[in-house]
């Protein structure tokens, strides 16, 4: 996509900053400390590394060295050995989530040969939490069951190469049905809560979409507000740690339209790089200014560039104007998991900051 083959505008991402300090300030009254999941957004975990003191939860070597504080990393194992704990160490992690009893085993073993004294590592456990949603068996469940958590705890609580020591719960994304967290980890985890440093209740904290309107969402906040309250009572720290609720709201994408008929738009772009969760989890992306149902407009379906019949962002959405050959199209709540892949070699877009100065 050049301007030599086409007059119209390429397509991008537009981050505010304004925005995204709006939410981090929201998720900062959750919790006693944020961790922002890495993989959701880097540009977004980029500016936050530079502006802020918030945590990063990581998951991949790659990601890994896009932080250049490592300190600040909370990485997620899931098959390593001896040598990439070592190569962990070495960079200045000190802060590992493990959700099964192999890995977790595998660090103990090669801490305790190795017998550092200056390395002490945090530890959360990931606890596995009751699924109550139809669709439970079409997700992985990650996460050790409670009994193997609280023998763990107890396992390590006095080990001298431990320093904080916790539980790591999450709800999937956009999960708007399953918060009752205080009620449910009491149960769980009631016998050990004062043997913790940390309780991280993870993320999954919904944004808007046309799809997932989330009028639960102020009593989801409520109930996270009460869970915290609650661990702070028995002298526990309780972590955050958001993705799609620091990165969607303060990115739009930015599209134009290059065809239309039979009320179809074709833009210049396609959710195969812009926003693949259109796809993956069937979410999808509001449209600026566009109106309620049954409000006087023009109604389009908006598919993407590629020939793919799934590339589609929306299949219905009233907009007050008749839209022409290069107008501009905005989608809100677009910057999580916006990543692109290979299909019909689409490039990658480029992400415009503005509010450079809040």
């Amino acid at each position: 996509m050049s301007e030599k083959c086409s007059e119209l505008p390429d397509p991008y991402f537009l981050l505010s900053r304004k925005v995204l300090f709006e939410q981090l300030d929201r998720v900062r009254e959750l919790a006693d400390y944020v961790s922002y999941s890495f993989k959701t957004n880097e540009i977004v975990g980029r500016i936050l590394e530079k502006e802020t003191d918030v945590w990063f939860g990581v998951h991949t070597f790659g990601s890994l060295e896009k932080i250049e504080d490592k300190s600040r990393i909370w990485y997620f194992a899931q098959g390593w050995d001896g040598s990439e704990i070592d190569y962990l160490l070495n960079k200045g992690v000190r802060s590992f989530v493990v959700d099964n009893k192999n890995d977790l085993n595998v660090l103990a073993e090669h801490l305790e040969r190795k017998r550092m004294p200056d390395q002490k590592v945090n530890l959360l456990l990931r606890m596995r939490l009751k699924e109550h949603t139809l669709q439970t068996g079409k997700y992985f469940v990650y996460g050790m069951r409670s009994e193997d958590v609280e023998d763990s705890i107890r396992r390590f609580r006095e080990k001298s190469y431990i320093d904080k020591l916790g539980i790591h719960v999450h709800r999937k994304t956009q999960n708007v049905s399953e918060w009752d967290l205080k009620d449910e980890l009491s149960e769980v985890i009631g016998d050990i809560i004062e043997d913790i440093d940390y309780l991280n209740i993870g993320g999954g904290i919904p944004v808007r979409y046309k799809n997932y309107r989330v009028e639960i969402l102020e009593s989801v906040l409520k109930q996270i507000k009460e869970t915290r309250e609650w661990v702070n009572s028995k002298g526990v720290k309780m972590i955050v740690e958001p993705g799609r609720y620091l990165a969607a709201p303060p990115i739009k994408l930015v599209a134009f339209v290059k065809n239309i008929y039979d009320n179809n738009v074709i833009i210049n772009c396609s959710v195969y790089n812009t926003f693949m969760d259109t796809i993956v989890l069937n979410l999808r992306l509001l449209v600026e200014n566009e109106l309620e149902d049954g409000e006087e407009g023009y109604e389009y379906l908006i598919k993407g560039e590629t020939p793919d019949s799934y590339d589609i962002f929306r299949y219905r959405v009233r907009l007050p104007s008749k839209l022409r050959r290069g107008d501009k199209i905005v989608f809100l709540n677009a910057g999580a998991y916006n990543y692109h892949t290979e299909f019909c070699n689409l490039p990658k877009l480029k992400t415009v900051i503005v509010d450079l100065n809040r």
